[in-house]
């Protein structure tokens, strides 16, 4: 693959198109993380129960989700910068209408709005972090680009958390419109990356195709379901976990409304998936073992176990340690899984289909985070509890262990090249 810009020494965040990509994805998801916690409880303080208020997030996923199966066709219709700008457009313009009113209608209609946004950002930048990578420095790439979307992670959820439980989201909802900022930056990079490879993404044909076209049809759709299919299992394996994530992004917040324990778990959550997603790409590019993404499944299931513990105890100094290392354990699990499962995706579905890659694997995570938010805020409003959603949660990991072993050992024994 042609890298544009770069050498195999050159540091990859010397490189202008990926400083861009960086800076626009620094400011897409901080836009995007700023309410991700914030607007449940947001809607709780309006009178909305817990397991309602999860549905904010759910309805901006779910948009999300549903999004993510077109870009591919529109990148390739207009071009990657292009289709990015107006997403960044689409996530940070509505963001300070949230402050209007805490009825749940006006909070789900502008939530389907920003889904499709998120949607273009996640899709395009994993692809464009993809295509910028020269050969056998894409989990260098990807952690880089784990960079950008981790300090939002870091700071503006619990930021966001914080201002909402002060009474002042009104400034959550207005930092959340930091993506419009970013859209020269994305219509600066549509010159660089030109238009995606429509090789990858088939148009729907206006009119009937003769008998001629329609084999190469066939063959190339039979090589996208292909290239889905293979990519599946690291896509299971990303979206138990972050089913798990949006539970406890969601839910946590509302669940320990009182002090600071939630901002600092959700702070130390973040912090510990920014280190594990940065520092676990570079050492998959340099070791061909499959043990590490069925080790971070397991560091992940073990920090879900211990916030369940801590949860589950009333309060005191030892239920609030618990809680704080579990979230630490399980940031550090869930920062290595998401970074591992996309190289390993790219890896698995092969030359010419990173858009492909890309999709799926960025519907597992947002479909997985929706899911958690409605899911385990309902499960934790019933008699089950939090505490044991959240062991519910941790066993569930476990259980896609063997689908981790063999995504790692597939893409391990084939790597992207």
């Amino acid at each position: 693959m042609a890298v544009l810009g770069e050498t195999v020494r050159q540091p990859l965040w010397r490189s202008r198109p990926v400083a861009t990509l960086v800076l626009i994805s620094l400011l897409g998801f901080t836009g995007f993380c700023f309410t991700l916690s914030a607007l449940p409880a947001w809607a709780v303080q309006g009178g909305a129960g817990v397991g309602s208020a999860g549905l904010v997030t759910a309805v901006l996923l779910v948009s999300t989700v549903i999004g993510q199966l077109a870009v591919p066709w529109w990148t390739a219709r207009f071009g990657a910068g292009r289709v990015l700008a107006v997403g960044l457009l689409a996530l940070g313009a509505p963001a300070p209408f949230y402050a209007l009113s805490h009825d749940l209608r006006w909070l789900l209609a502008l939530s389907v709005v920003r889904g499709v946004g998120f949607a273009i950002l996640t899709v395009v930048g994993t692809l464009l972090t993809f295509a910028l990578a020269p050969p056998g420095r894409h989990g260098e790439a990807v952690g880089l680009y784990g960079i950008a979307i981790s300090v939002p992670n870091l700071l503006a959820i619990p930021a966001g958390v914080a201002l909402t439980q002060a009474g002042l989201f009104p400034w959550a909802a207005v930092l959340a419109g930091a993506p419009v900022l970013a859209v020269p930056l994305a219509w600066s990079l549509h010159a660089v990356a030109g238009p995606a490879r429509k090789a990858e993404v088939a148009a729907p044909a206006a009119t009937a195709a003769p008998a001629a076209t329609a084999a190469p049809a066939a063959t190339a759709a039979a090589a996208r379901w292909s290239a889905v299919a293979a990519v599946l299992s690291p896509s299971v394996v990303l979206l138990a976990v972050t089913i798990s994530v949006g539970g406890v992004l969601t839910v946590l917040p509302i669940e320990r409304p009182d002090g600071q324990l939630a901002a600092t778990a959700v702070l130390l959550l973040g912090l510990a998936g920014a280190l594990t997603r940065w520092r676990v790409g570079a050492l998959r590019d340099r070791v061909r073992g499959a043990w590490l993404l069925p080790t971070a499944v397991v560091v992940s299931g073990v920090g879900g176990a211990l916030l369940a513990v801590g949860l589950g105890r009333a309060s005191g100094a030892a239920a609030a340690v618990a809680v704080l290392v579990g979230a630490t354990v399980f940031g550090a699990g869930q920062g290595a899984v998401q970074n591992l499962t996309l190289v390993d995706a790219f890896a698995l579905a092969g030359p010419g289909r990173a858009a492909t890659a890309s999709a799926v694997w960025n519907v597992g995570f947002d479909l997985g985070t929706g899911v958690g938010a409605v899911a385990v805020g309902a499960l934790s409003a019933t008699t089950l509890g939090f505490p044991l959603t959240m062991g519910l949660c941790a066993a569930v990991l476990t259980c896609t262990l063997p689908l981790a072993v063999r995504s790692s050992r597939r893409a391990a024994a084939g790597r992207v090249r």
